[in-house]
């Protein structure tokens, strides 16, 4: 039997939980070109209502936001209409619903996005990736350094996404600043060469992050905020420089952060369980930790460490849209078709098995 801290309730912001289990954003790539959620996605959601928090795939608060093909937007009425949709489901499923803002700074193309512009970032310092694009794999180009005036619009666009987004009927939205995005690159010294306010110091380059979440804060209220973060995490091109550099860079950020008072932070956790530790410590609300390769027997571990008060799943909500129950259960687990996972279509998506009724 799993763990019984997994199923001990939780309040979460202005949200009662049944559970501490929820599901992790993860881009599926399955919203219309134009970044229109259609009743695929409202399914697929809906489908895994039972998880109670449901965190949903990157959302690009802007035209500028977009880095994949088919992810969606939340910044047009047809995104907004779209996302009624999937809260709907959720709800109708006991969940509640929070839409993962992010903005992709560098890690695009202009085939990628509807206005075919120069990606943006805190510098013009290309990441050394390919990224896929219709006409197949391509270099991801150098990009434009967003000037002050920039950064304060890019800041009025997840102000504006999030208000969207509670106007679509979410509960909230998680600030995505985590894996090599825009605010993941402002914080890091290889993507931040900047030499204003937003650059040098830890302190600067923390700047973007929390004004970020002090205008979607006041925008919505606090506690329909989270914030994910990735200390160390090496995606994107990202490289945060050695353990103290980092230590010093997340303790001062998350000190920031603190006061707003957010609904939770989210932390995708790559190893340094000090730091982990350090963070907890300083942080007044929720903590959510997740990690790549965990088992089965260890979804509860870092809830009964003290580190996290919920376990986000990834691959293990992928491909068991009942994963609840088949936690409850015992029950054994569908596994991930990693063929699918970025094809398009139902396949590997909304068909995957629910355990059989007798």
């Amino acid at each position: 039997m799993t763990s019984s801290s997994l199923w001990q309730p939780f309040t979460l912001g202005r949200v009662e939980l049944p559970h501490r289990v929820a599901l992790a954003p993860m881009t599926r790539n399955r919203a219309e070109r134009d970044g229109t959620p259609g009743p695929l996605v409202a399914e697929y959601y809906g489908q895994r209502a039972s998880l109670g928090l449901i965190i949903t795939e990157g959302t690009q608060p802007s035209a500028d936001g977009q880095g994949y093909l088919n992810t969606p937007g939340i910044y047009t009425d047809a995104h907004i209409a779209g996302w009624r949709g999937v809260a709907d489901a959720v709800h109708a499923g006991g969940g509640s619903l929070f839409v993962q803002l992010m903005h992709v700074g560098r890690i695009s193309h202009p085939d990628n996005t509807p206005h075919h512009r120069q990606p943006v970032a805190p510098s013009a310092i290309a990441p050394g990736q390919e990224m896929f694009t219709a006409n197949g794999p391509q270099q991801i180009p150098t990009p434009r350094e967003l000037s002050l005036d920039d950064i304060q619009d890019v800041i009025a666009d997840f102000r504006q996404a999030a208000a969207s987004a509670i106007a679509a009927g979410a509960d909230g939205i998680e600030i995505h600043g985590a894996n090599g995005y825009l605010l993941h690159q402002f914080l890091s010294p290889n993507a931040n060469h900047r030499t204003d306010a937003y650059g040098g110091s830890i302190e600067n380059r923390s700047r973007f992050v929390v004004e970020v979440a002090q205008a979607v804060a006041d925008e919505i209220g606090a506690d329909r905020v989270g914030i994910r973060l990735s200390p160390a995490m090496p995606l994107g091109g990202i490289d945060e420089g050695e353990t103290e550099s980092v230590r010093a860079q997340y303790r001062q950020l998350v000190s920031a952060l603190a006061p707003l008072d957010l609904a939770y932070l989210h932390l995708h956790h790559v190893g340094d369980d000090e730091l982990l530790a350090s963070l907890r410590e300083a942080w007044p609300t929720a903590v959510l930790v997740v990690r790549y390769g965990r088992t089965r027997a260890q979804i509860a571990d870092d809830i009964e460490a003290g580190f996290a008060d919920i376990a986000p799943l990834g691959r293990f909500a992928l491909a068991n849209p009942d994963v609840v129950e088949r936690l409850r259960t015992d029950a054994p687990f569908n596994e991930v078709d990693p063929a699918t996972l970025y094809t398009g279509g139902a396949e590997g998506y909304v068909d995957y098995p629910l355990l059989a009724r007798v």
